[in-house]
C-alpha cells in the first residue's frame, strides 16, 4: 500500500488487514508524515543523549537535580493547566492492551478512566497496532458492540471511562510504517493516527484526545512531545491547549526532573504517574554496575522501601504545588479460583491503595476490572465527593538525590527462588509476547513488558556481580524451558529462550528487549509497489 505525502513518500510494508484502510487513510499517512518531517532528527539527538548520559553516570558523574533548571523549581507561581473535562476525578483508573474485549470491559469497569496501552501492555505486531485504532475508533462511535463464537455479548453501558491513550515510547521505531525510507517513530504513528481519528470526535463527545507519555528521561524529552502536540492540533485546527498528558514518572532520571517535566508540558499536562514497575527497571538498568545497587529479589521490594518512599512523596509534593493530579501505581493482582488467595491478595491491594491516598495521591491504577471496586472505596473514604487532593500540598516533604538513590538500604544477594522466579516469568512473558500477548496473567500477576524488563535486569545484574553463576543460570533456564513445553506443547520455547538469552547474557546490556525482538520476530513487511 503507498501514498505520496505533500513532501514525502509514505509507504505502509505490511500486509492490509480487515478495515485497516479505514485507519490508514490518505490524509492520515500524510499526517503522521508530517509529524515525522518535523520531529523525526530530534529525537534522534535526544536518543543519543540518552547514551551519553549513561556513559555519564557509569563514569561516575553522581546524578542529581539539576543547577542549570533550579528557577523552575524556584519559581512559586507557575502552574499547569487546569483538569479537562473527564479528568477532574481521576480516583480509580485502569490499564489495559486496546484489543476489542478488554476495550469493552475497561470502558464498562467502573474507573474514571481507561488507559489504552500501545506500549507495554501490547505485543507490537501489525494488527494489534491498527487494530487497536480501529476498536478505539469504533468504541468512540459506539460500535463496537460484539459477540463471541460462545455466544458471550459485549456491549457499552452508559457510564464510561474516559479514554487516555499510551503510546509507544520514544525508543521505539515502527518498521511496517516507513517515509523517505526510514521508520516512523512509533510514538509518531500511535499518537498521530489515534489524534487524526479521534481528537475531534472526542471533543465533540465532551472530552478531548488525552495521552500517557511512558518511558520518558528528562525534559527535554517532554519538551518535544509538548511541540508534537501545538504542531497536531495546528495542523487540524484543534484549539491549542487541547491535549492533555499525564507523564509516567518510570526513569529515576525523570524523577530528578518531575517539575522541569510537568514545566514543559504546563499548557499540556494532567499531572504525573508513579510507574513503579518500569522504576524499578530504570534504577537496575541506570545503576546496575554498581554493587550498591543490587536490588533483592523482585518479589521483596515493596513501595514501603525508602527510595521508593522518597520517589512517590516526592512526586505527589510536585504534582499538588503546580495543581496537577498525582496518580498511583499498578495494582496488578488478577482473580483466581482459591476465594482464600483472592481475599489475601485484595488485602494487599487495599493496604497499598490506603498509603497511596493517604500520602495524597488523587487516583491510582488497576489491571483488573475485579480491582475497581476496592480501589474506588478506599479513595472514596479519603476524598469523599471531592475530585482530587490537591490542596494537598504536602509542605512537609523534602527530598534529597541520597534519599531517591538509598537503595542499598535494602540491598541483598538473590535467592534461588527468586532467580528462578525471574526466568520463569520473563520466560513466558517472552513466549505469550512473540505470539501477540503483551498483557499475560501469570502466577497471579497481570504481568506485562516492564515486568519482564525487571526480571531479564535483574538476572543480567546478578551475573555481572558473579553473585549467580552463569552455568548454573543456564540450568534454570533450560529446566523452565522443559517445563514450559510440558505446559503447553505448540509454545515458541525456542524463540522465547533465544530473546531472553540475548537480553541477559550479552556483556553490555541491552537498554530494552522490546527492540531486537520486535525487529527479529514480529516485523512482516510485505511486498509493496513504490
Amino acid at each position: 500500500m503507498t501514498t505520496t505525502a505533500t513532501t514525502h513518500r509514505v509507504r505502509v510494508l505490511a500486509a492490509p488487514g480487515a478495515r485497516h484502510d479505514e485507519i490508514l487513510t490518505p490524509e492520515a499517512l500524510d499526517f503522521v508524515g508530517r509529524l515525522h518531517a518535523a520531529f523525526a532528527h530530534r529525537r534522534l539527538d535526544l536518543l543519543k543523549e540518552r547514551r551519553r548520559r549513561k556513559d555519564r553516570l557509569v563514569s561516575g558523574t553522581p546524578l542529581d537535580f539539576s543547577v542549570a533548571t533550579a528557577a523552575v523549581r524556584a519559581d512559586p507561581d507557575w502552574r499547569v493547566a487546569p483538569p479537562a473535562p473527564g479528568l477532574e476525578d481521576r480516583r480509580v483508573e485502569i490499564t489495559g492492551p486496546p484489543d476489542r474485549r478488554m476495550t469493552v470491559d475497561a470502558l464498562n469497569s467502573g474507573a474514571t478512566a481507561w488507559m489504552a496501552d500501545f506500549a507495554d501492555a501490547t505485543a507490537p505486531t501489525w494488527n494489534n497496532v491498527i487494530d487497536g485504532q480501529l476498536n478505539l475508533l469504533d468504541a468512540i462511535e459506539r460500535r463496537i458492540d460484539f459477540t463471541t463464537p460462545e455466544g458471550r455479548e459485549y456491549r457499552l453501558g452508559q457510564d464510561l471511562a474516559t479514554i487516555v491513550v499510551r503510546p509507544r515510547g520514544w525508543h521505539l521505531p515502527e518498521e511496517h510504517l516507513e517515509i523517505d525510507g526510514r521508520p516512523v517513530p512509533a510514538s509518531l504513528v500511535d499518537f498521530g493516527l489515534y489524534f487524526f481519528h479521534c481528537a475531534q470526535r472526542q471533543l465533540d463527545a465532551g472530552h478531548g484526545p488525552y495521552f500517557y507519555l511512558p518511558k520518558l528521561e528528562n525534559a527535554g524529552e517532554a519538551r518535544l512531545w509538548n511541540d508534537v502536540f501545538v504542531l497536531a492540533q495546528a495542523l487540524l485546527g484543534i484549539p491549542r491547549g487541547t491535549v492533555r498528558a499525564t507523564v509516567l514518572i518510570e526513569t529515576v532520571t525523570a524523577a530528578f526532573e518531575m517539575e522541569e517535566i510537568l514545566h514543559a508540558l504546563r499548557e499540556h499536562s494532567a499531572g504525573l504517574n508513579a510507574g513503579r514497575r518500569d522504576y524499578l527497571f530504570s534504577i537496575i538498568k541506570t545503576f546496575g554496575h554498581r554493587t550498591d545497587f543490587q536490588l533483592p529479589d523482585r518479589a521483596r521490594v515493596t513501595m514501603t522501601a525508602p527510595f521508593l518512599r522518597a520517589y512517590t512523596e516526592l512526586l505527589v509534593r510536585t504534582c499538588h504545588r503546580r495543581g496537577a493530579h498525582a496518580i498511583g501505581g499498578m495494582a496488578a493482582r488478577v482473580p483466581s479460583r482459591d476465594p482464600e488467595a483472592d481475599a489475601a491478595a485484595l488485602a494487599q491491594v487495599r493496604l497499598d491503595k490506603e498509603r497511596e491516598a493517604e500520602d495524597g495521591f488523587d487516583g491510582s491504577w488497576v489491571a483488573h476490572p475485579a480491582l475497581v471496586p476496592v480501589c474506588r472505596e478506599v479513595f472514596d473514604a479519603v476524598l469523599g465527593d471531592r475530585p482530587h487532593q490537591l490542596d494537598r500540598t504536602r509542605e512537609d516533604v523534602a527530598v534529597t538525590a541520597a534519599e531517591l538513590l538509598s537503595v542499598r538500604r535494602i540491598s541483598a544477594p538473590p535467592t534461588a527462588a527468586g532467580v528462578r522466579a525471574n526466568v520463569a516469568v520473563s520466560l513466558r512473558y517472552f513466549e505469550a509476547w512473540l505470539r501477540g500477548h503483551g498483557a499475560v496473567a501469570l502466577h497471579g500477576l497481570m504481568e506485562d513488558a516492564a515486568t519482564a524488563e525487571i526480571a531479564r535486569v535483574q538476572l543480567w545484574q546478578w551475573l555481572r556481580h558473579r553473585t549467580i553463576d552463569r552455568d548454573d543460570l543456564l540450568t534454570v533456564i533450560g529446566e523452565e524451558c522443559d517445563a514450559l513445553t510440558a505446559e503447553r506443547p505448540h509454545a515458541l520455547v525456542a524463540e522465547a529462550r533465544a530473546v531472553l538469552e540475548r537480553a541477559v547474557l550479552e556483556r553490555e546490556l541491552p537498554a530494552f528487549f522490546t527492540p531486537d525482538a520486535y525487529s527479529r520476530h514480529l516485523v512482516r513487511r510485505a511486498e509493496v509497489q513504490s
